[in-house]
């Protein structure tokens, strides 16, 4: 069949991915298909028309020899523009597809390029704001960093009645960078549609759902209003943890393309020299880490999703402060509490409620045995409580639970990836703090506490509170139902011999009326709303 112009630019985008790929002998990313589409045979045959000559000696700049594979698929992405660069960071998460030690070099992939000219920020403030850059700033500095999406200024706001001069970070998206976005993310939902057709193996991995994570995350930082909301959403949330701090929002110098926020004075959290020198306990900011975290995660459902040593900062006090909110999770309440008891089952050990928790959630298919996953679990808990705490690596226990849940053929959770990635990067940020960190030691209190507060019996009595109300709700309009119920069956009913319509006539039609039919219907109602729950 004759490829569409839309499809064929989308093999043109797939040749330029694959031509890049080859120069850095990268190839073998898209080479582990066992039939790969007649598409991707095509890029690749293409890509290796000029790959011979194309590619160039280069070497690891951490040990002086041959890259790695990893180095140099993330060198690929780093060429092929913001769109691969931030596919590599969510590949980064998935050690069960691209292996543990691609995932690891795929993690250092620096979101980094060149800023664009003053002049272009300037006028990207007047066009978007709405006036010249004076009419805001008093001071506009040349940018301090650039990333794929955006870059940052630092800036001196003018002072207004009852407002002092402050100084803040002007954050403005590079210009094109939506359209460009939207071009790569249309040909990767082309390539994951393909690969989910052809590909049975990796069907259970959800491609085209990937893709759609990484869509919505995209589309969220290309309006910097939602960053805005999210950073304003975040500080509500922590406002009574005096362990974090969010900076505060200038929304009158904030639109769609350009964010003002509170300048952070703070120490970099990775500059560690800076931290002992001001008389920080690093140990102490480790563990703070992780219970911010997962107070976020946990707690709030609601969670800084890219806590990379780069968005953080520790304030003169200890607090430890993040910057650049264009990536956020959400977990809601059935998938926290999901969580909690996973986690909390391998603190416990209790390998055998955390395979049930797996069948309960839908994870795993009905049709494996609970006891065989249960074992599997347990051949990847156990060898990690024989180990110092400084030897536990969330990030391997991660990996060795991928490869489990391959065996037993467990679909992928897209509502998780985002946490996956943020637990592995906050990880190694508090390992890098304290490399002797106890992650499950840290963590425990925290997930014991959040479930007595939500699984425990006055979180039950609160449940069927909000059950009751949610039946009183329901309750004025159990008649109509009913009614509904009564004519849609009436309608439906399959035709019946005469003997048998008379038969039935002869007895006492059973209607839901009265007082105990309205009784049944509540208990019957009330009954399915608990389970709902």
């Amino acid at each position: 069949m004759p490829f569409s112009h839309t499809q064929f630019g989308h093999i043109l985008r797939l040749v330029r991915a694959a031509r890049i790929l080859a120069h850095h002998d990268a190839l073998f990313a898209l080479e582990g298909m066992p039939t790969p589409p007649l598409s991707l045979r095509i890029a690749l045959a293409l890509a290796r028309l000029r790959a011979p000559w194309e590619r160039e000696p280069e070497v690891s700049t951490e040990s002086n020899a041959i890259p790695r594979p990893g180095e140099r698929l993330a060198a690929a992405f780093q060429r092929l523009g913001p769109s691969y660069i931030k596919l590599g960071q969510m590949l980064a998460t998935r050690p069960d597809i691209v292996s543990e030690e691609l995932a690891r070099d795929l993690m250092k992939l620096q979101d980094r390029l060149p800023p664009f000219d003053m002049s272009v920020a300037r006028s990207e403030i007047a066009r978007d704001l709405g006036a010249e850059v004076e009419r805001f700033f008093s001071e506009f500095g040349p940018p301090i960093a650039a990333a794929s999406i955006a870059q940052v200024h630092k800036a001196q706001t003018l002072p207004g009645e009852n407002e002092p001069t402050r100084t803040v970070a002007v954050k403005i998206l590079r210009p094109g960078i939506a359209a460009a976005f939207a071009r790569d993310l249309e040909s990767f939902f082309w390539l994951a549609r393909i690969i989910d057709r052809t590909q049975p193996y990796f069907r259970r991995l959800r491609p085209v759902e990937i893709v759609q994570i990484l869509a919505d995350s995209v589309a969220l930082e290309m309006d910097l209003r939602y960053e805005a909301a999210a950073a304003s959403e975040l500080a509500e949330n922590m406002a009574q943890d005096p362990e974090f701090r969010v900076p505060q929002v200038d929304w009158r110098r904030t639109g769609a393309q350009v964010l003002t926020i509170e300048w952070v004075a703070g120490i970099p959290i990775g500059d560690q020299d800076a931290l002992r020198a001001a008389g920080h306990d690093l140990a102490a900011l480790s563990a703070t880490m992780i219970r911010i975290f997962l107070k976020q995660a946990m707690r709030d459902g609601f969670f800084h999703a890219d806590m990379h040593q780069g968005n953080l900062f520790v304030d003169p006090d200890g607090c430890i402060v993040a910057v650049d909110f264009g990536i956020m999770g959400r977990l809601d309440t059935r998938n926290r509490r999901y969580l909690a008891e996973i986690l909390y089952g391998f603190i416990r050990r209790d390998y055998r409620r955390v395979a049930e928790v797996h069948f309960e959630a839908g994870f795993v298919s009905r049709d494996k045995s609970v006891d065989a996953f249960a074992q599997a679990l347990r051949s990847v808990g156990e060898p990690i409580f024989g180990l110092r705490a400084g030897e536990i690596s969330i990030g391997r226990l991660l990996a060795q639970l991928f490869r489990v849940t391959e065996t037993f053929a467990m679909k992928t959770q897209p509502q998780l990836l985002l946490l996956q990635k943020t637990m592995v990067v906050v990880e190694g940020v508090a390992r890098s703090l304290d490399p002797e960190v106890d992650f499950w030691a840290v963590s425990e209190p925290v997930i014991r506490k959040w479930m007595v507060d939500n699984l425990g019996p006055e979180a039950r009595l609160a449940e069927a509170a909000e059950g009751a109300a949610a039946l009183a709700r329901a309750l004025p309009n159990l008649p109509h139902w009913i009614e509904r119920a009564e004519q849609a069956a009436d309608v439906n009913r399959a035709p019946v011999s005469e003997s048998l319509r008379r038969d039935v006539a002869d007895r006492p039609r059973l209607r839901l009326g009265g007082w105990l039919g309205w009784a049944i219907a509540a208990i019957a109602v009330f009954w399915l709303l608990m389970q709902s729950h």
